[in-house]
Formats: structure tokens, sequence, C-alpha cells
């Protein structure tokens, strides 16, 4: 499934005029298949074997063009770094209070919201965002201990 998405991804940047480089498809495939919301850091760090001359600053530079146009969508809660979220479909977000971690869950009845906001105050609706917050179970496995 991933390799369509990869490939989708790649022809969106190409389609835009986005020069596909070795570090720009590696940053791709890394956030397409990471579950985990990685920061800037985390791909540098998971990549840095493979680019050893990439910086921290080509993973930001990268992940900026892909929020241009449209791939990636920055995830900033509270003071922690942003977090960057390959776009797949409207899915939702839990965030564990005590180490950060974020998972992705679906909950396509809030669409519903959305139409019914529209309705009640005549705002045509753009998007919504919403955020869950609690304690993962690993935090809860460590508190316990």
């Amino acid at each position: 499934m991933s390799n369509n998405q990869l490939k989708e991804a790649l022809d969106t940047l190409k389609e835009t005029g986005v020069r596909i480089t070795p570090q720009r498809h590696a940053i791709l495939d890394y956030l397409i298949n990471a579950m985990s919301h990685p920061t800037a850091d985390d791909i540098y760090k998971a990549l840095e074997g493979k680019f050893p001359n990439m910086s921290v600053a080509t993973v930001y530079n990268n992940l900026r063009v892909f929020r241009e146009v449209g791939l990636v969508k920055e995830l900033t809660y509270g003071d922690a770094s942003s977090r960057f979220d390959y776009i797949t479909t409207d899915h939702y977000h839990v965030i564990c209070d005590s180490c950060g971690k974020i998972v992705d869950f679906h909950y396509p009845g809030l669409d519903e919201v959305e139409a019914l906001a529209a309705h009640v105050t005549g705002f045509k609706v753009s998007h919504h965002r919403m955020e869950i917050y609690g304690v993962c179970m690993d935090c809860q496995m460590k508190d316990a201990h």
C-alpha cells in the first residue's frame, strides 16, 4: 500500500516542479511508513546513516516543501517540537500528556459536526481539528511500577 502512496506523492512533486532528490525520496518514504508522527530530528536520525552529508536543516527544508505542496501536515502541540504527518485521509490524534506520543484514530461521524456547524452558523466550513489528550499504555505501565 505505501508504495502506491509513495508513487502518488512523487507524482505530486513532479507536477509541482519539485526536483526529486534521493534525500526527498527517502524522507517521504520514511514519513509515509512512520506511524509515529516523527519530528524533523527523528527523521534526520533515522536517515543519517544512509545520507551522512544530510543536515537537520535539509530535513526541515524538505518538510517545508512537502507542506507547501500539500503532502505533509505540521502538527504543533504545546511547546513540543513540531511533528509531521503524511496526509492520507482525515483523521484525529490522541496525544500522550506524558511522553508526547501521537496516535491516529478515524471517526467519520465528525463530518456531520461540520455540516451542522455550517447549517447553524451560516459559515462556509473549511475544516476542523480535534485532539484528545491522555496517557498512553506505555506510560501507564511505567507509572504502575
